[in-house]
């Protein structure tokens, strides 16, 4: 049987995935090795070998019938299989009203728990009890939001009852408690500004924990509507101060500014994605595709792209440091005369 080698117009971009080690393209492609006659997963972490000796297959039985043998560090070919157990192990946690036992969801795929765990966190970026506990605390925020009265949320979320809730420390992870929540802010203090900058009318607001909004070209008007029911004071001397640093941060973002406190929420893979966009250092980009690999899930570049357009605080959450693969900018809340400007500032 010949050998079907993938299509040699996409090698250059192949090479670039094996590069980065990237995990979303485990599954598309194969590398063969013909130095040592063994073909490997995109993403193995095998030391990378030459250019030269390296050949590309669609699946592993192409690179079978060219002679080579699976990678026993990646094994390449259970790729499908460790995706429909994850998938699985997924949809048992979702569905389970009490939570899942490691030990049981790896009877279920058939794996040992240590195994199992490797792969549910190689696919997730989190191990099966931490995404359990993020999908019940997405779940909290999701009900609570929805629901009129606390208690029902609560019920509506999965827990059996208020101390359930409460022992979860939801109210913890929300940074509001949860009538708070319910309440678009009741019970919060925010304090905000407009400013000009030489990027445009800026507005801030801040709470007591730190910066919950920065953008362009609105004003309290929308902050009311974000905030319906929170009450809100234009800063005073103390907010001034905080004011100036997040003004410096704007006209200076080659600057470090992750002194600055932040108050912002948002599920477990937000979180994951803005804590990525400020590691990436000032004159430097990344793509959709590298955030997301970056924050635990590297199939869900669409959802990286959702959350980089969720983040709240422009600037001190850099999303403007996130570009498309081929280059080009991409687009950004506040326009794209923003964007190359402070990504211009940075690179100088």
């Amino acid at each position: 049987m010949e050998a079907k080698e993938a299509d040699a117009e996409s090698d250059t971009g192949r090479w670039q995935a094996v590069l980065a080690r990237d995990r979303a393209s485990d599954g598309r492609f194969v590398t063969g090795v013909l130095s040592t006659g063994i073909y490997c997963r995109p993403s193995c972490a095998a030391r990378h070998p030459r250019r030269e000796n390296v050949r590309f297959f669609a699946d592993g039985a192409a690179a079978r019938a060219a002679g080579l043998r699976p990678c026993k560090r990646c094994s390449p070919d259970d790729v499908a299989r460790d995706e429909r157990a994850v998938l699985a192990a997924i949809a048992a946690i979702k569905s389970a009203e009490q939570p899942l036992a490691l030990a049981d969801l790896a009877r279920f795929a058939g794996y040992s728990p240590a195994h199992f765990q490797r792969v549910f966190a190689r696919h997730t970026g989190l191990s099966p009890s931490a995404y359990a506990r993020a999908l019940r605390a997405e779940r909290s925020a999701q009900a609570l939001t929805s629901e009129q009265r606390v208690t029902d949320a609560i019920y509506e979320a999965g827990f059996s009852g208020p101390s359930r809730f409460y022992a979860a420390n939801t109210q913890e992870r929300l940074g509001m408690t949860a009538s708070a929540w319910v309440n678009g802010g009741a019970g919060v203090t925010i304090s905000w500004a407009v400013v000009p900058t030489s990027l445009g009318e800026m507005l801030v607001a801040a709470t007591d924990k730190g910066v919950c909004r920065l953008s362009f070209n609105e004003g309290p008007d929308e902050l009311a509507r974000r905030f319906p029911r929170a009450e809100l004071a234009e800063g005073d001397s103390a907010f001034a101060a905080l004011l100036a640093q997040v003004v410096a941060a704007v006209e200076r973002p080659d600057q470090d500014f992750a002194h600055i406190p932040l108050d912002v929420k948002g599920t477990a893979f937000q979180e994951a994605v803005w804590r990525e966009l400020r590691r990436i250092p000032p004159g430097e980009t990344r793509s959709y595709a590298q955030i997301a690999a970056a924050a635990g899930n590297p199939r869900a570049v669409r959802a990286a792209g959702s959350a980089n357009g969720a983040n709240n605080v422009a600037v001190l959450i850099p999303c403007h440091r996130v570009i498309r693969t081929d280059g080009t900018l991409g687009g950004y809340a506040y326009g794209l005369e923003i964007k190359r400007e402070l990504l211009m500032r940075e690179s100088s």
